[in-house]
């Protein structure tokens, strides 16, 4: 886990360096041409920066101990930066269309040659930052991967748009392409802002059937019935689970062979490592409402 979280790090730390420096070049690009487009999409490439820095804030507070108030750390953190990420994602897909429909309404001529080239850099360095982000299992990472997705995205139209501008004249293409990167950004942030609210919820992770769980359990010998049986994901690739195992007679039943054999299956088949489980008796007498 500490492995990967470094290899997260390197990952972000590349991503961030290659969009400040497409986001500036950008900017005087669209500044010196007088494009709207590029000077959009270096504004969308600065959330992007804020969302890129957000991330690795937020690895770096997942990386820190554990302490006697905040007894799982501060893994969490890195969900509430997901989850800020999907709903930046979402804001700028609101800009992006009302600024299209402005667009649409009041064409404005450009000059192609130098957008198409800033352009086709920007898609360059985009490409080469979405090769490092791709591999990761971490939420937090894959909501910097949309944004920096959504900025390739920006930069195939924004060259679709200059080519078709170029042949035709017809300035209006350009708001019209945006509508449809706003359409892919959304999806994207919607399914990221989604998991991470699941796991604020403490769902159960999509990958985990709580019936093929309790059917697990109880083919383990010496386990009679599961109650009280819950698992929720703590952060990305991190998972818990809490259970009672019913047993005909905990004086008798080797307990540790139970729970040895329980805790392989479980890790073994769906990847949960960090479980806590108390096993009773049938004459077990519980104290309030058991789920």
């Amino acid at each position: 886990m500490a492995e990967e979280r470094r290899r997260d790090r390197r990952r972000l730390v590349f991503a961030l360096v290659l969009t400040a420096t497409i986001m500036v070049a950008e900017a005087v690009g669209g500044y010196l041409t007088h494009s709207l487009a590029l000077m959009s999409d270096a504004g969308h490439m600065l959330t992007d920066v804020s969302a890129l820095v957000l991330s690795l804030l937020a690895l770096w507070f997942a990386g820190r101990p554990a302490d006697v108030k905040k007894t799982y750390g501060y893994y969490r953190m890195e969900i509430l930066s997901a989850l800020l990420n999907g709903v930046l994602l979402l804001g700028i897909t609101v800009v992006i269309v009302k600024e299209a429909w402005e667009r649409f309404n009041t064409p404005t001529p450009v000059t192609l040659g130098p957008m198409a080239i800033v352009a086709g850099v920007g898609l360059v360095a985009n490409l080469a930052a979405l090769g490092f982000l791709h591999q990761t299992h971490s939420m937090n990472v894959r909501g910097a991967f949309l944004h920096v997705l959504g900025d390739t995205l920006s930069s195939v139209g924004v060259l679709m748009g200059a080519g078709i501008m170029a042949l035709t004249g017809w300035y209006a293409v350009d708001p019209l392409i945006s509508v449809v990167i706003s359409l892919v950004i959304v999806v994207g942030a919607v399914r990221l802002v989604k998991d991470a609210v699941d796991v604020l919820l403490e769902a159960v992770p999509s990958h985990v059937d709580l019936s093929q769980i309790r059917e697990l359990m109880l083919k383990v010998n010496g386990v009679q019935a599961v109650h009280d049986l819950h698992v929720w994901t703590i952060s990305s690739g991190m998972y818990a689970l809490s259970a009672h195992l019913v047993v005909l007679d905990p004086m008798v039943c080797n307990n540790d062979e139970i729970l040895s054999a329980v805790k392989h299956d479980l890790f073994d088949r769906f990847g949960i490592d960090h479980t806590t489980i108390q096993i009773e008796s049938e004459t077990y007498a519980h104290l309030g409402e058991v789920h």
